[in-house]
């Protein structure tokens, strides 16, 4: 009897040991995760300081020592005033709820625009977040007109929504990106919008699943679509290494867009999909042991060349909205790697110092090498996604106890 008394007491002592240290792990996110709010509102003020009234920050020249701006038609017009809106909803901070309020203003008029596909981004990640936090139901019109815009690009013969439009380069070019813009048109309809906006975004998975992968689940960049015959004219990138390369923010979009048609649906396609993506990215042999990516997977001169922290961020958030939905084990890791994401470029090798670096939160993406544009340096949209995935971890991995 005295043995089994030992070996019962035994292991209630390894159980409140190993339940010690995981509420020892949580507190330690948790504090990080509020140090980087609390960071973000002190910076973004820099930032803020930094853009004109009438513009939104986009990057950084480091050449030039000056931030670079971008009007409300750039595809990332959405990502500053989202990330106010998380800041504030962290702090409570009623200086970023004004800047977010004037950037919503100067922002609003999009809503009405067709010229490319990127209304998700612009929209959605804005006036979808005040909405969230605020509830104000003008910003749920703007969502549902936004959307009426976005489906304007719908192209029934080839079952997708077209990306940009054609020039001498593409002649009905579809982007992986695109995947990141159906989450609006599937909010929009569940909120009472057209039901149209729903059909039209899981038409549009469905052939992106059908044509933009390869057998290891890997996805080209961009799809040239013959218009006329519906059929796939070319399979090609314009900021990937190569036709065949698997360009890093290119599969981390996949990812996370998979992900979100799962959450809309339950269908199961989607989850697999979700995961079959994940299994191609967390077991790739060029993906670091710190988990910031290479800016592409299979980029010349790896190990020297840029990490793109960007797809880091995208693919944290991703990973925590899978393990929602992904079995125990798979859980645990997904939430593992995107816990190393979140520490990793919350370090001085990723993370500004205040007031520096412009005002942006990370630093280290790269936007388009083969175009040479924006190497190395901060993006909108990195800052974004590490600011959600920070969201994400604490609400869903620390305030409700899983």
């Amino acid at each position: 009897m005295k043995r089994y008394t030992i070996a019962y007491l035994a292991l209630s002592f390894l159980s409140i040991q190993v339940w010690s240290q995981n509420l020892s792990a949580k507190q330690e996110m948790k504090d990080l995760i509020d140090e980087n709010f609390r960071f973000a509102a002190a910076q973004y003020k820099v930032l803020q300081q930094n853009t004109g009234l009438t513009v939104m920050p986009k990057t950084f020249d480091y050449t030039s020592n000056k931030l670079v701006t971008s009007d409300t038609k750039w595809w990332c017009s959405g990502f500053y005033p989202g990330s106010l809106w998380m800041i504030y909803e962290h702090t409570k901070d009623e200086a970023i709820k004004k800047e977010a309020l004037a950037r919503l203003a100067i922002l609003e008029k999009e809503q009405h625009y067709t010229g490319n596909h990127d209304l998700g981004f612009m929209m959605f990640c804005s006036f979808g977040n005040a909405y969230r936090i605020t509830g104000n139901e003008a910003y749920k019109e703007v969502i549902n007109t936004a959307a009426a815009s976005l489906i304007t690009r719908y192209r029934p013969s080839i079952q997708s929504i077209q990306s940009w439009d054609s020039s001498s380069n593409f002649k009905c070019p579809v982007i992986i990106d695109n995947m990141m813009n159906l989450e609006l048109l599937l909010w929009a309809s569940e909120q009472g919008g057209d039901p149209k906006f729903k059909e039209v975004a899981l038409t549009h998975a469905q052939t992106t699943l059908k044509n933009h992968f390869r057998p290891d689940y890997s996805s080209f960049h961009v799809l040239d679509y013959d218009l006329k015959s519906g059929t796939v004219a070319r399979k090609t990138t314009a900021q990937g290494a190569a036709d065949s390369s698997a360009w890093s923010r290119g599969q981390v979009w996949g990812l996370y867009g998979f992900t979100v048609i799962y959450r809309f649906t339950k269908d199961p396609t989607y989850l697999n999909q979700a995961k079959r993506i994940a299994s191609f990215l967390l077991n790739h042999p060029n993906l670091p042991n710190d988990k910031i990516p290479y800016w592409d997977f299979n980029a010349p001169g790896i190990p020297n060349t840029y990490r793109d922290a960007s797809a880091a961020s995208i693919m944290a958030s991703a990973l925590l909205e899978l393990a929602q939905y992904a079995t125990k084990k798979e859980s645990a890791n997904y939430i593992a790697i995107a816990e190393t994401i979140l520490r990793v470029l919350s370090t001085d090798t990723y993370r500004s110092k205040l007031g520096e670096n412009g005002g942006f939160l990370l630093k280290h993406s790269v936007g388009s090498l083969p175009g040479k544009s924006e190497i190395d340096v901060p993006l909108t949209y990195a800052d974004y996604y590490f600011l959600e995935a920070l969201q994400r971890y604490e609400n869903w991995y620390i305030v409700s106890g899983k």
